[in-house]
């Protein structure tokens, strides 16, 4: 298809950033849609547009002419950019995430959930990518939160000593995906599942954070339960991190998942973890 200018929503935020950094060494056109335009570089500033997702009024006018569309938000306002487009509109790729098979309750997830029966009733040509775990952006909050924690603390608590398992994906990979959605025409269809390489257990995930950052921690396996009681401690406490009993809970997931349609149909093949380690912690 003849390529319009792509509209990014979130191109100031973390995933975005390397996402429209992509776009345009490929030479695409883009129009960043977003809260904050004055945050974007000053090249991009002047075909900017103002939005913000909790104000629904301003979704329709953003993306009246929008007809390739690339969300780097969260899922759950999926819906309501499908609800926006116009009928002509060519292309969208949408953010999700492999939180909706998770089994602890999260109102989010009915959200991405009729996110994807919007897009499949909707007839536009698009897919919706569930990521697990993201780590290596500027300032994310999964393993450099765990970095932080290994260097103020030193233990780190995990149920069952950090058994579950996990499949962290880099940033670079994600935004990898994205631009590869939107050229693709094999990633139109069912929701893609993007992850790492393999899944490795939880302990073995936070001793390789340690390594790259020079302390390595010591793992306290502790019962589920108890973790649980601790986590509203921490939000009573100003000295300790938060943490939330859902995330303790979520610990105890095995999050496991095939990469096979990710390498097949997006023609992404993600980087090991000591390759996204040394990136991120360099």
């Amino acid at each position: 298809m003849t390529m319009p200018p792509i509209g990014l929503v979130g191109a100031t935020g973390k995933l975005g950033r390397h996402v429209a950094r992509r776009l345009l060494a490929r030479g695409a056109a883009i129009i960043p849609i977003v809260r904050s335009p004055e945050k974007l570089p000053a090249e991009l500033r002047t075909s900017a547009r103002r939005i913000d997702l909790e104000q629904p009024e301003t979704i329709g006018p953003a993306l009246a002419d929008i007809r390739v569309l690339v969300s780097c938000v969260h899922g759950r306002y999926g819906a309501a950019l499908l609800a926006a487009l116009p009928p002509d509109a060519q292309r969208i790729v949408l953010m999700g995430s492999t939180r909706i098979f998770s089994q602890v309750y999260d109102p989010n997830i009915a959200r991405l959930k009729a996110t994807v029966a919007a897009l499949q009733a909707s007839g536009i040509p698009g897919v919706m990518l569930h990521a697990t775990m993201i780590y290596g952006a500027d300032g994310e909050n999964n393993l450099q939160r765990v970095a932080a924690y290994i260097k103020k603390l030193g233990v780190i608590p995990l149920p069952d000593g950090g058994r579950s398992l996990i499949q962290p994906i880099h940033v670079d990979d994600v935004a990898a995906c994205l631009e590869a959605a939107v050229f693709r025409d094999e990633a139109i269809g069912d929701p893609i599942v993007i992850a790492g390489p393999a899944a490795m257990p939880y302990r073995d995930l936070i001793l390789a954070v340690g390594d790259a950052i020079g302390k390595r921690p010591l793992i306290l396996p502790v019962p589920g339960a108890l973790l649980e009681m601790a986590a509203l401690a921490t939000g009573l406490l100003p000295f300790l991190p938060r943490i939330k009993r859902a995330e303790i809970r979520r610990l105890a997931e095995d999050k496991a998942f095939p990469i096979d349609e990710m390498t097949r149909r997006l023609g992404v093949r993600p980087m090991s973890l000591t390759e996204g380690l040394r990136k991120t912690f360099s």
